[in-house]
């Protein structure tokens, strides 16, 4: 089994479509309600879906890259606004956090090896 992808909620699809092509990602699909980006390392994807009735997404997205802080810093030349520089969690993993133009709250963040081995990792008890 595999996490195919994330679909998130936008109520203005031209200023979101826009907000993640700053972040890097590649669009691969183009509708008026209905967009999605492949990340450009590795195979993930995600999209978003136009939602003109009031949400609250109360989901986090994370976007994981090594070269955090040089990325944040990047960001933060074309404009983008942060609510949190990058920071080491108590759970070990480096995070920045802002939100899309939708409110739908981002995490990018860089873990290592903590992400799938953190100290406190329990043992495998999946069936499939």
């Amino acid at each position: 089994m595999n996490l195919n992808q994330i679909t998130l909620p936008v109520n203005n699809m031209n200023a979101a479509i826009r907000f993640y092509q700053l972040l890097g990602f590649i669009q691969i699909v183009d509708t008026p309600h209905y967009a999605r980006f492949e990340c450009p390392e590795g195979d993930s994807s995600f999209s978003l879906s136009l939602d003109e009735n009031s949400f609250n997404n109360g989901a986090t997205i994370y976007f994981e890259h090594q070269a955090l802080d040089e990325w944040v810093a990047t960001l933060k030349t074309k404009g983008v606004i942060f609510e949190q520089e990058p920071q080491t969690a108590s759970y070990l993993w480096r995070e920045a956090i802002l939100h899309d133009p939708s409110g739908n709250k981002i995490k990018l963040y860089w873990a290592g090896k903590n992400r799938l081995n953190p100290p406190w990792r329990v043992e495998k008890t999946s069936s499939c």
